[in-house]
């Protein structure tokens, strides 16, 4: 399976026989993000919630299932865990669905717009996490510091950091990677926005792969 990184939020997951999923599709321009369009089709496109950030399905090309809770498609199942986007219950910015699904053997985890620590019923509903795709901005979703705190509490293998302040969106109010970073161990970052795994080459120990956005 290999995994590309558009920016914010928004991933393509292509397995080995061709499916294409597409999660968190943003509208370009808003919140003061300057990723272009993404403009490829998608088979499956998962959406956490309904902010423009996160589900400009109108963006995404050909005729995707659009996923906004637990469903198969394709043969992949797809397990929405239900949160919230802030850390008072939903009450300023409304629910968040986690995604967790198996593709090519390989267990990821998209958190979407998580806004605080993950309750031991809903880390249990995740389950086992191979690849983590997590917030680490703060402001409009969880921090450096609860971040850190989820995915131990997680316990992936790799991590992959998302909706962070970067090159492409500069004037975006939140932190970057950095402070996510400070302290850790096994960070490799890449030039490249897309990275390829296989079941059987999951690294022992955790590794934190930084990617370059793609648009």
């Amino acid at each position: 399976m290999k995994i590309e990184w558009y920016g914010q939020a928004a991933f393509l997951i292509t397995s080995d026989s061709g499916a294409r999923i597409i999660t968190d599709p943003y509208t370009p321009g808003g919140f003061g993000l300057n990723y272009t369009d993404i403009g490829e089709s998608a088979d499956i496109v998962t959406i956490s919630h309904d902010h423009a950030d996160h589900s400009n399905v109108g963006g995404i090309q050909g005729n995707p299932e659009v996923v906004r809770g637990s469903t198969e498609v394709k043969g992949i199942k797809i397990n929405a865990v239900a949160t919230a986007h802030d850390d008072s219950g939903g009450s300023q910015r409304g629910g968040n669905n986690v995604y967790c699904f198996e593709v090519d053997g390989v267990k990821v985890c998209h958190l979407g717009d998580l806004g605080h620590m993950l309750s031991g019923e809903q880390a249990a509903a995740i389950g086992k996490v191979d690849i983590l795709l997590i917030p680490v901005g703060g402001n409009f979703t969880i921090d450096a510091k609860v971040a850190t705190e989820v995915a131990n509490k997680l316990s992936p293998k790799v991590i992959i950091p998302m909706h962070y302040k970067n090159e492409r969106c500069p004037t975006f109010p939140v932190a970057g990677v950095e402070e996510f970073l400070e302290g850790k161990d096994n960070v490799v970052r890449s030039d490249e926005s897309e990275v390829e795994y296989r079941a059987n080459d999951i690294p022992d120990e955790v590794m934190i792969q930084v990617l370059n956005p793609s648009r």
